[in-house]
């Protein structure tokens, strides 16, 4: 006898994929500018800036995805708390390949610290920040509509 797929097991669709990766890349442009203009304009330290770039682009991110992939799901103050940490642990990871890469490994020139911090480990915090999203945040069903149709 098969067992029905459920919500946790099934396969994410193209639609499920292509706005995750929508909402992320709005995240990812919204963080950038936003610490470009606090380190430049506005004159703050580069961890303050950053610090504050993070939560806007994870708060964006979280907008992306809570109104756009899986807004057929219901959201919560508890689920952004929960998609924050999934995103603090995707940036960990990419510090944990940049740490390996540098001081592991002996990699030590900025070309390696970009290709093991935004290369490597962006590929594989997307791929954790999307099980977590997926698993632990949007866990209902529906998530797989996306904002463009």
């Amino acid at each position: 006898m098969r067992r029905a797929a459920t919500p946790h097991t099934r396969r994410p669709g193209r639609r499920e994929l292509l706005g995750f990766a929508a909402a992320g890349l709005l995240a990812y442009a919204a963080d950038l500018a936003l610490f470009l203009w606090l380190r430049g304009p506005a004159g703050l330290d580069p961890l303050t800036a950053k610090a504050l770039s993070f939560v806007a682009g994870c708060s964006v991110a979280y907008a992306g995805n809570a109104l756009g992939t899986y807004r057929h799901t219901s959201t919560s103050l508890l689920q952004y708390g929960i998609f924050f940490g999934v995103n603090i642990a995707g940036a960990l990871v990419q510090l944990l390949c940049i740490l390996v890469s540098h001081y592991g490994l002996g990699f030590t020139s900025p070309r390696a610290d970009t290709v093991s911090g935004a290369g490597i480990g962006m590929a594989l915090a997307t791929v954790l920040r999307f099980w977590g999203t997926r698993t632990l945040v949007f866990r209902g069903e529906g998530r797989v509509g996306s904002w463009t149709g």
